[in-house]
Order: structure tokens, then C-alpha cells, then sequence
């Protein structure tokens, strides 16, 4: 399994579930789940593309 795959993923499952909750009364939250969310995504997807 490629180094920053499993980050990337799990970054984009939070993401999406923390956009989900952006509506409800637990916006704050929402907000900085999906920035840890975006983060990771960022993060893995710098490993990804260093170690090809």
C-alpha cells in the first residue's frame, strides 16, 4: 500500500462527514473536524506524491 493513501482517504471520509454536519446547530465543530479533515488530505497527499 502506497505511503499517504490511508491519511488521504480518512481525510476525505472526515471532510465529508464534517460538511454534512455544517447545517445543524453544531456548526463550530463541523468546522474544525473539516479543517483536520482538509489537513489530512493535504498532508497525504504531499506523501503520496514525494515517495512515487
Amino acid at each position: 500500500m502506497r505511503e499517504g493513501l490511508i491519511p488521504t482517504v480518512l481525510g476525505a471520509v472526515v471532510s465529508a462527514s464534517a460538511a454534512s454536519l455544517l447545517g445543524s446547530k453544531y456548526k463550530l465543530a463541523a468546522t474544525g473536524v473539516l479543517g483536520f479533515g482538509l489537513a489530512h488530505i493535504v498532508l497525504g497527499t504531499i506523501d503520496l506524491i514525494e515517495h512515487r
